[in-house]
């Protein structure tokens, strides 16, 4: 598997996260990118950035491309993933919220994860009826089917592969259920220590602590004199 060219988010795309956010539905998918580096794998930490404390757990559905294509039709689509995989699309809320443009508060370095392994496409016989579950120190804080999606797998990749090719490795991330930390009342954000889990039966369960940023240099300062 080749490393991603690209990382394709989509945002608003379970109707349930749709009605939390309090907007409209809307013709074509929401998306936005994230950068190689703004996520970690299982096991390794998320860091809590020093400019912000609104950090919010995404839990979500990625799905890995397994070969090159350019204007692909959505029944030809599913042909075209590699696997799925889980994934946290951590978000620094308030820094999403500077403008009408997602970038900066999804592409914090180590903000969002990635893994812990992938599962052929053709080991899952439907996505839809996988379901998708984000715990916060053990809290159930997100639980949906993957049935609720608004735009599904294959005509995501028909959009995405319109103005773009996709190219072995590449990753469309297909969005957060309702649940997330920044629509509830109170707001829940993480916090350092803390750790948090997204499942999607039949696909496993990826989880991080939560790392400050101030600690992490420290801990990358010592690490770095001990050598």
């Amino acid at each position: 598997m080749h490393a991603p060219q690209k990382i394709v988010c989509v945002g608003l795309n379970y109707h349930g996260h749709m009605t939390e956010t309090g907007r409209q539905p809307v013709t074509h998918p929401t998306l936005f990118s994230r950068w190689s580096d703004s996520h970690v794998g299982h096991g390794e930490p998320l860091i809590l950035p020093s400019v912000s404390t609104k950090f919010d757990y995404e839990g979500e559905l990625a799905v890995v491309v397994g070969r090159s294509g350019r204007h692909i039709s959505k029944t030809e689509a599913m042909t075209y993933v590699a696997g799925y995989s889980c994934y946290n699309d951590g978000s620094i809320r308030d820094w999403q919220k500077h403008t009408s443009q997602f970038l900066p508060g999804k592409n914090f370095e180590a903000s969002g994860a990635f893994g812990p392994w992938l599962v052929a496409g053709h080991a899952v016989p439907d996505y839809r009826e996988l379901r998708l579950t984000t715990r916060l120190n053990g809290r159930v804080v997100q639980d949906a089917s993957l049935g609720d999606l608004i735009f599904d797998i294959p005509t995501l990749i028909e959009y995405v592969s319109s103005f773009t090719t996709l190219n072995p490795g590449d990753v469309l991330v297909t969005g957060t259920p309702d649940g997330v930390g920044a629509f509830r009342d109170p707001q829940l954000w993480m916090g350092a220590g803390d750790t948090v889990e997204v499942e999607i039966s039949g696909i496993g369960m990826l989880s991080n602590k939560i790392l400050a940023e101030q600690d992490h240099a420290r801990a990358a300062r010592l690490h770095a004199a001990a050598l």
